[in-house]
C-alpha cells in the first residue's frame, strides 16, 4: 500500500506580511509515495533526503521572558514578579476606591515603541477622558467595530475580525463580565492561548492617543472599546505594541483559538481547494488571505480595489444558483472583508452593486444577507479569488472550542514532548543512525472523509515548537523542524516499540512536512488510506534541543498513541548473564569478599564510607582516580538496607555486588572502547540490556538528571542512574503484588521511602 503525497497547504512559505521564503523546498528523490518502486530502493535512491528551508523572520517580537502576567504554577511560563489576578487586583481597587495603573506594562514610550523614540507625541488617557460616556461593548460585538490605526497590524486586525464571527470563541478570549459601569475601577482581563493553555493577561485601561484620538486599533463606534483593549493586552504579552507589526495570521489566529493553521499558496492552489474551504467554513474554521506586496509601496492599492500586502478575513463560502433566460447552475462565492472597513473594496464581478447579482434570486439574497454598503465587506468569485490573490491562511478549530452540537467538528488529539540532546534529539532522516530515537507517535484511521470518492481520510499534522521566544535574549531562535509519516503496514502490531533503525533503513515516509523550517510551526495537510501510521517530529540536525506540541486533526475519529515502550521490567541481555558465569569473575568475587569481611570488622557490616573503599579498589580501572562519589555510595546502602541502620551486612553485600557487576557490564557492552563514557543515544539500550522497559518521558528525564552537557554519561552517573532505577521499581513492586500497575501511599510513607533512596 502507497500513500499519497500530501496535498493543500502547510506553514511554508511566505505568510501575510510576516516573512518570506529563501529557496525552493525540498528535494524529490523519485516517485515520491507512488507505489513503483519497493521501499528499499525509495531510501537507496535518496526519496527519504530531508532538506532545510530558512526563512528571514521579518516580525520582531520582544521575548515572552519580559512578561510578568503569566507565570502561575501550570501556565508554562515562569514568573516574572508577582503573578496578576484580575478578581484579586480589582476587588483590591474598589475598596481603596482606587484606579489600577499596571506596574508591568506602565504607560510610557517603551512599552509602544522598543527600538526607537516615539514619531508622535503620545499621550496615554482612559476611555473616560477620551469620550463622556465610554462602553466596552455597543450592541455586541462585530467584525464592523474593528478599524486598523497606525500601527502595521492587519494580520492581527483580521484575526480578530474572524474571531468576532464565533461568540463562543470571542468570549473565551474577551470575558463579558467587565466594562465601565458597575466595579469599573481601570483594570481589564483578556485570554490568550500559549503553546497549549490559555493565559489571563491583565491590563490596565490606558490607550496611547495622539491629540486625544487614539491612534491604534479602534472602534467603528467612538465610544466602543473591547477591541482597542485587545490589542493593548495582545501587545502586553509580547512586550510593546510595536512587536505585533508585521506578523502572520495564522499567529494571531491560533492564540485566539488554539486552532491548527494551515497556509496555502495560490498560485499552486490544489484542485479540490473550494471544497476544502467549504469544508473549513461548515467547521467554523476561521480564514484570511492576502496578495504578494509589492516591496516598493507599502499596502499599495491595485485597479480591482484590492491592497497588497494587506490581510482580509473570509467570512462566508458559498455556492449560490444563477438563473439566466437560458440557463441555470451554481457559482463557487466567497465573502471577505477588509480590516479597514472603509470603501477600499473589490471592483469586479460579483462586488457592491454590479450587474452579476441580478441573477440571483432575492430570497437567496436574503439567505446569504447581501448587503451594498461601504464597510470593506464584498463578494467575489472563486475563480477571481484565485487569480488576484496570492496566500490564503486557516485555522481549523479545535472541538473543545466549540459548544455547539450541530456544527461539524474536527477529531483532534494533542501530545506534548521534547527533543533531548543526545536522547530523544535524533535529528531528521538523514541521520538515520539517530533518527529512531526521536518521539514517535502511532494514528489509526479507519473511517474515509465524507464524499470521498478516493475512500481516503483527510489529516491535518501540525507541530509547534515551545517557547523559543523566551530564549531570544540568550541568541536562540527558532529550531529548524518539521515530520515524516511511515505507513505502519497490514500488522502493525508486529513491529517493534519504538520503530528501530532497521525499520527507518528500509521503509520510506509516505508522507512528511514540505520542509525543515525554522517557524514556529509547521503544518500539512494529507489525504491517506485507512491503515496505521507513524509520525516522527524532528528537529533537522541531531542535538537541538526543544520542547513542542504536536496536533493531529482528522475528519473522521482516529485512535493515537505514543508509540513506545511500557514503562517496566524486561529481560537481562544473555552477553550480560555470560559474565555471570565466568570463572575469572568468581575468583574476584572471593577477593571482594575477603575485602569486605577486613573492613567489616566485628559487627560484620559496612557503612557507605567503607563500601567506597571496596568500591573503589575493586573497580578502580571503571572509575578512574577519582573513584565512587559518596552520593552513589550512600545510594547503593539505602538501596538494600532493609532496617534502616545505615549499614550493609555481607548477605546484602552479596545481592548488590550481583547488581553492580551486571552494570559495569551492561555499561562495557555500549562504552566506546577506551572513553569511559557512553553516548546518550544508547541510554535506551544500555538499560533494556540491564533488564529494564523504558520509554521517552523516563529517558529524558534520567539523561536531565545524570547526564553531562555533550551529551554522555560516565561510568559514576549509568551506575547512580541504575541504582536509582532499580531502587524506585522495587518499591513499587513491593506494594503491587498483583502487578495491577498502581499503588497506594501515605505522605509519611511516600517521603520515608524516596528520601531514604
Amino acid at each position: 500500500m502507497s500513500c499519497d503525497y500530501p496535498y493543500g497547504g502547510s506553514r511554508r512559505g511566505a505568510g501575510l506580511g510576516g516573512y518570506r521564503r529563501d529557496d525552493d523546498g525540498y528535494r524529490r528523490g523519485g516517485e515520491y509515495g507512488s507505489g513503483r518502486q519497493t521501499k528499499a530502493q525509495q531510501v537507496a535512491d535518496g526519496v527519504d533526503v530531508f532538506v532545510r528551508k530558512t526563512v528571514n523572520v521579518v516580525k520582531h517580537l520582544p521575548s515572552i521572558f519580559n512578561i510578568k502576567v503569566v507565570g502561575e504554577k501550570g501556565s508554562g511560563i515562569r514568573a516574572r514578579g508577582e503573578v496578576q489576578d484580575f478578581h484579586k487586583i480589582q476587588a483590591q481597587c474598589l475598596s481603596e476606591g482606587v484606579l489600577w495603573e499596571d506596574p508591568n506594562f506602565p504607560a510610557v514610550d517603551s512599552s509602544i515603541f522598543y527600538t526607537r523614540g516615539p514619531p508622535k507625541p503620545f499621550e496615554w488617557r482612559r476611555p473616560g477622558e477620551i469620550t463622556g460616556d465610554p462602553q466596552f461593548m455597543v450592541g455586541g460585538a462585530s467584525r464592523f467595530d474593528i478599524q486598523q490605526g497606525e500601527l502595521g497590524d492587519c494580520w492581527l486586525l483580521a484575526a480578530v475580525a474572524n474571531l468576532t464571527l464565533h461568540d463562543d470563541l470571542f468570549f473565551q478570549v474577551v470575558p463579558h463580565e467587565q466594562g465601565f459601569e458597575d466595579n469599573y475601577c481601570g483594570i481589564f482581563h483578556f485570554r490568550f492561548w500559549q503553546y497549549g493553555r490559555w493565559l489571563d493577561v491583565v491590563i490596565d485601561d490606558r490607550l496611547p492617543t495622539v491629540y486625544g484620538e487614539l491612534v491604534f486599533l479602534h472602534s467603528s463606534t467612538k465610544n466602543e472599546f473591547w477591541s482597542a483593549l485587545l490589542e493593548k493586552a495582545y501587545a502586553k504579552l509580547h512586550g510593546s505594541y510595536e512587536a505585533l507589526k508585521g506578523g502572520t495570521t495564522c499567529e494571531g489566529m491560533e492564540d485566539f483559538t488554539g486552532g491548527v493553521t494551515e497556509m496555502y499558496e495560490l498560485r499552486e492552489a490544489p484542485g479540490n481547494l473550494y471544497k476544502i474551504l467549504l469544508k473549513a467554513y461548515e467547521r467554523s474554521s476561521l480564514m484570511a488571505c492576502s496578495i504578494e506586496p509589492d516591496p516598493h509601496v507599502t499596502e499599495a492599492r491595485t485597479s480591482s480595489g484590492l491592497v497588497k500586502g494587506h490581510a482580509y478575513s473570509i467570512t462566508r463560502v458559498q455556492y449560490v444558483d444563477v438563473q439566466t433566460p437560458r440557463q441555470s447552475g451554481r457559482i463557487p462565492l466567497i465573502r471577505l472583508r477588509n480590516p479597514w472597513g472603509n470603501e477600499a473594496e473589490w471592483n469586479g464581478p460579483w462586488s457592491d452593486q454590479s450587474p452579476e447579482w441580478r441573477l440571483i434570486p432575492d430570497h437567496e439574497k436574503e439567505e446569504i444577507g447581501l448587503i451594498f454598503d461601504d464597510d470593506g465587506e464584498f463578494w467575489m468569485s472563486y475563480q477571481d479569488f484565485l487569480t488576484h490573490f496570492t496566500q490564503l491562511e486557516m485555522c481549523n478549530l479545535s472541538p473543545d472550542s466549540m459548544e455547539d452540537d450541530n456544527i461539524k467538528k474536527w477529531e483532534a488529539n494533542t501530545y506534548e514532548g521534547e527533543w533531548v540532546r543526545g536522547v530523544t534529539a535524533g535529528g531528521c532522516r538523514n541521520y538515520l543512525d539517530t533518527f529512531w530515537h526521536n518521539p514517535q507517535y502511532r494514528i489509526t484511521l479507519t473511517d474515509v472523509d465524507e464524499d470521498d470518492d478516493e475512500n481516503r481520510c483527510t489529516v491535518i499534522v501540525a507541530l509547534m515548537q515551545k517557547n523559543r521566544r523566551a530564549q531570544r535574549k540568550k541568541g536562540m531562535e527558532c529550531l529548524t523542524v518539521g515530520f515524516a509519516v511511515y505507513n505502519l503496514g497490514h500488522d502493525p502490531d508486529s513491529l517493534p516499540k519504538p520503530l528501530d533503525y532497521n525499520f527507518f533503513k528500509y521503509n520510506a515516509s509516505c508522507a512528511r512536512s514540505p520542509s525543515f523550517i525554522n517557524l514556529r510551526e509547521v503544518s500539512c495537510r494529507f489525504k491517506l488510506p485507512p491503515g496505521s501510521y507513524c509520525i516522527v517530529p524532528s528537529t533537522f540536525e541531531p542535538n537541538e534541543q526543544g520542547e513542542f506540541i504536536l496536533r493531529v486533526y482528522s475528519e473522521k475519529r482516529n485512535n493515537m498513541e505514543e508509540h513506545d515502550e511500557e514503562v517496566g521490567i524486561g529481560h537481562i541481555d544473555p552477553r550480560v548473564k555470560d559474565e555471570d558465569e565466568d570463572t575469572e569473575m568468581a575468583k574476584k568475587d572471593e577477593k571482594v569478599k575477603g575485602l569486605f569481611l577486613k573492613l567489616a570488622g566485628e559487627d560484620g557490616e559496612v557503612d557507605w564510607m567503607e563500601l567506597k573503599e571496596i568500591m573503589d579498589y575493586t573497580m578502580r580501572n571503571d572509575t578512574r582516580s577519582s573513584g565512587f562519589a559518596k552520593e552513589v555510595c550512600r545510594s547503593m546502602v539505602a538501596m538494600m538496607d532493609a532496617d534502616h541502620s545505615g549499614k550493609l551486612g555481607y548477605e546484602e553485600f552479596k545481592i548488590l555486588w550481583t547488581d553492580i557487576r551486571r552494570w559495569r557490564a551492561v555499561f562495557k557492552l555500549y562504552c566506546k572502547e577506551g572513553s569511559g563514557f557512553l553516548s546518550a543515544f544508547e541510554l535506551r539500550q544500555a538499560l533494556n540490556s540491564a533488564g529494564y522497559r523504558l520509554n521517552n518521558h523516563i529517558l529524558n528525564i534520567l539523561f536531565h538528571r545524570y547526564g553531562a552537557s555533550d551529551g554522555t554519561i560516565t561510568f559514576d552517573d549509568f551506575m547512580m542512574c541504575a541504582i536509582r532505577m532499580k531502587t524506585m521499581i522495587d518499591l513499587f513492586r513491593e506494594r503491587d503484588p498483583d502487578n495491577t500497575n498502581s499503588v497506594s501511599f501515605t505522605l509519611e510513607e511516600w517521603m520515608e521511602k524516596t528520601l531514604y533512596s
